[in-house]
């Protein structure tokens, strides 16, 4: 005769998992690598009056890069030293960021090497 009104399944045997083969881990490749962060320099107008008067660099980043990766990656791909960054998400779903570089260096050079002036 039951007195309680709920139901409890009896314990049964668990046995240690055994596998077929040993699962060995592998490292995945570096997903945000520089090259992958920084995607394309903007070259538009009020991007290339930010360059000449403003000592900063306009790019489209990766939308899932933070602001320490794209600092690392402007400085491993340019050999500049960044003063500091500004990022905005556009409308049309991109990241924007502002690239402000330190006195010693100069945008225009920068963007002169890269090609996109």
């Amino acid at each position: 005769m039951r007195t309680s009104t709920t139901f409890k399944l009896p314990k049964t045997l668990k046995l240690a998992r055994s596998p077929r083969y040993a699962r060995k881990a592998v490292p995945h490749y570096n997903r945000l690598d520089a090259y992958k962060i920084i995607e394309t320099p903007i070259a538009s107008e009020t991007a290339i009056k930010k360059v000449e008067d403003g000592n900063t660099l306009v790019l489209q980043v990766s939308i899932k890069a933070n602001k320490n990766q794209i600092k690392a990656a402007v400085k491993e791909l340019y050999e500049v030293d960044i003063e500091k960054i500004n990022t905005l998400i556009r409308p049309n779903g991109t990241k924007k960021a502002y690239v402000r570089l330190t006195a010693d260096h100069d945008a225009l050079d920068v963007a002169n090497r890269i090609g996109y002036i």
